[in-house]
């Protein structure tokens, strides 16, 4: 019996594929979100084909008109996508075909399913690394706002997660803001190996006459030099994925960067810390201990990071042993990249949200930074100064922690007779030089925590900032 399923590929058949067997061969159920990518990449290869005269100008009018109002329809819900289609490219096919007719089929002249996909997930992913990128400057003016607030607001800053020396809250902050800026350039360098695939066909290019540079300008493959953008090498077009997983690499880094944030948030909101108080809106509640509030988002923002890495570890182990050209394993791309897509956008956001919100204790942050011996390199640093080699001034500062700790006491509050004991070179002027607010201010090298130096540095990503959103 001759195959009547809904197949590109039916001619050669004489049985229709296993039921089961087409279930679990067809990507119809994820990748029907490529509808938009794929009715736009068809419309540009219309219009080259009645351009180039490979079909009749009014069939390729036909077809144009009958993919816009197919897009239109799926758009405003009248045209669902569902059905046994093997795949997003066999429905919209099936249903241009239903409209227009002979018209329809003419539509696949020149192109091959396997650089259709290349180009719809493409033009997918590229979208989807904007969108990050929006998110991310977004991000990045919320974290700039706060430090631009917090210079002069002392915290611990910690090793080992034991408190080393204080730092400023703004210092901390710009710290992420270097991971993110980082984040939003390996995006950008993203860009720069993204070229259009149609016209590779199955794996050796076309025998018609394509015009593979006009689709491409069609379809927004222009880089920012002003070149045209078509890949070069039709065999490597087609079971090419590393746009792919550079997305992911990309998103995987910057849901490590979310995790570190949250992981600190998280700590900050604890009672032992008590730094920050996470607005009611990002926090939940415990159905059994009436005095918690949960740290929630933060906790599922850290959790989601270990699903990002397991797409980008899958998605390289699928790619990993395949020969040239497609595979049929190239399928299992799709669901890790829509799901990692839809997790960092998510992500980011509700991140941006709960860190806008977050409520400061400079009291306590100070307090912090005042206890647990943070300015203890400072008590080094000032002997060093006054003529001691280091290694000789660290002893003897550590000396004086032992000092201060039988005392019960921090180093400032030790005596003078005291320390006096630890080296004649102590004297009074050493009580201003280990002040918690000294410690900071003195340290206004380029990158340090002095209010001076992260206003510069705060300048600098104002910058960055004005200038990607002018230039877009």
């Amino acid at each position: 019996m001759k195959n009547t399923n809904q197949k590109l590929w039916g001619g050669r058949f004489n049985q229709s594929v296993d039921e089961a067997a087409n279930s679990f061969n067809s990507s119809l159920s994820f990748d029907k979100r490529l509808f938009y990518y794929d009715i736009k990449g068809s419309i540009a290869h219309a219009k080259m084909l009645g351009k180039q005269d490979i079909i009749p100008k009014e069939d390729a009018e036909k077809i144009v008109k009958g993919l816009e109002k197919i897009l239109l329809d799926i758009q405003n819900g009248t045209l669902k996508i569902e059905g046994d289609a093997e795949d997003i490219h066999s429905f919209i096919e099936s249903e241009l075909t239903k409209r227009i007719g002979e018209a329809g089929k003419k539509l696949h002249t020149a192109r091959s399913r396997n650089d259709q996909v290349a180009l719809d997930f493409t033009m997918f992913v590229r979208d989807t690394v904007t969108q990050t990128q929006e998110k991310l400057l977004v991000l990045l003016q919320v974290l700039t706002d706060t430090a631009s607030s917090h210079r002069d607001t002392i915290m611990p800053g910690f090793t080992h997660l034991q408190k080393a020396q204080p730092i400023t809250l703004a210092h901390h902050i710009l710290a992420y803001v270097e991971m993110f800026i980082r984040d939003y350039t390996r995006l950008e360098d993203w860009f720069n190996r993204i070229n259009s695939p149609l016209g590779s066909g199955a794996l050796a290019g076309t025998v018609y006459p394509i015009d593979r540079k006009f689709v491409a300008e069609e379809l927004g493959f222009i880089k920012s030099y002003g070149v045209i953008g078509t890949t070069h090498n039709s065999l490597d077009a087609v079971s090419d994925r590393d746009f792919a997983v550079e997305f992911l690499s990309c998103a995987s880094l910057i849901m490590m960067h979310l995790s570190r944030f949250c992981e600190e948030i998280i700590l900050w909101a604890n009672d032992a810390f008590s730094f920050i108080e996470i607005d009611d809106r990002y926090s939940t509640g415990s159905s059994i201990m009436p005095q918690k509030k949960n740290p929630d988002m933060a906790e599922l923002i850290r959790g989601k990071t270990g699903r990002v890495y397991g797409s980008l570890i899958g998605t390289l182990t699928m790619l990993k042993g395949l020969p040239l050209a497609y595979n049929k394993d190239m399928q299992e791309d799709k669901e890790a990249v829509f799901d990692t897509a839809d997790t960092v956008l998510a992500c980011l956001d509700i991140f941006t949200k709960m860190f806008a919100t977050l409520k400061f204790n400079s009291l306590n942050m100070l307090n912090s930074a005042t206890g647990g011996y943070t300015n203890a390199t400072d008590a080094a640093d000032y002997l060093v100064k006054k003529g001691m080699p280091f290694r000789e001034a660290h002893e003897v500062v550590g000396k004086m922690v032992l000092l201060a700790i039988d005392k019960k006491c921090n180093i400032q509050d030790l005596k003078i007779t005291d320390i006096k004991k630890l080296s004649k070179i102590f004297d009074q002027d050493f009580y201003q030089a280990v002040k918690i607010q000294t410690s900071v201010s003195a340290r206004n090298c380029i990158g340090g925590p002095a209010p001076e130096a992260t206003a510069q540095h705060i300048e600098c990503v104002k910058s960055f900032i004005n200038f990607r959103l002018n230039n877009k």
